[in-house]
């Protein structure tokens, strides 16, 4: 007659052995060679060729004129570059995680940034935007963690606004001034050859008169 106590026996001695921790893998020194062999990518943003002026976190909103309401654009550090060759300004904002573009246009001296109804941490402004590969015009309002994020985010694009004012201020009076000497140039010109006529007229009648035969005696 078997027992019964055989089967709880087995029962135990394989909950001990389960119970036991596993044994660590040995490391026998062996290295693999990975399988696949991945090169390095260069990833350029097309930033390579701009200082940063301004480089701060925000939420950005874009007005929608169908739905008439403000739709997110999202969260990200929203910069202003300015170009090493040309010193043309933009500003460019991009999503956090995906690096999508929110923003993308050229300050110019037009564009002003004001406050947004009251709410000092957040501001609005209009520009011909090309985030979505197109340019068009939108309106966007910006918010900061912070009212002195706002309050430097505001006096850097005021800076930079003035700062272009003056200088298409200047190029325009030099054009005045270059179309100016190049009118009065036209019209020396044009006086100069309206003169010719009558100098010429003058060097004959000179001529003429130079070459008129003296009276002889008997005429006389």
């Amino acid at each position: 007659m078997a027992s019964t106590t055989e089967p709880t026996a087995l029962k135990r001695e394989d909950e001990e052995d389960d119970s036991k921790p596993a044994a660590d893998d040995e490391d026998t020194g062996a290295q693999v060679a990975p399988i696949v062999k991945l090169q390095e990518v260069a990833v350029t943003t097309g930033e390579e060729n701009e200082d940063v002026l301004l480089d701060l976190k925000a939420k950005l909103y874009r007005f929608d004129k169908e739905g008439n309401q403000w739709k997110e654009r999202g969260v990200g550090m929203v910069k202003l570059l300015k170009h090493k060759e040309t010193s043309k300004i933009r500003l460019v904002m991009r999503q956090n995680k995906t690096l999508k573009i929110c923003a993308n246009h050229l300050v110019l001296p037009t564009m002003s940034v004001q406050e947004h109804h009251g709410n000092e941490k957040s501001c609005v402004w209009h520009a011909a935007d090309f985030s979505d590969g197109e340019l068009k015009e939108e309106t966007f309002c910006i918010r900061f963690a912070s009212v002195e994020n706002c309050k430097s985010f505001k006096d850097k694009i005021e800076e930079i606004t003035e700062s272009l004012s003056e200088e298409s201020g200047e190029t325009a009076e030099a054009d005045a001034a270059a179309n100016l000497i190049e009118k009065l140039s036209v019209e020396e010109k044009t006086e100069a050859k309206e003169d010719k006529p009558e100098a010429k007229e003058e060097e004959e009648e000179k001529k003429g008169e130079t070459e008129k035969p003296e009276k002889s005696g008997d005429e006389k």
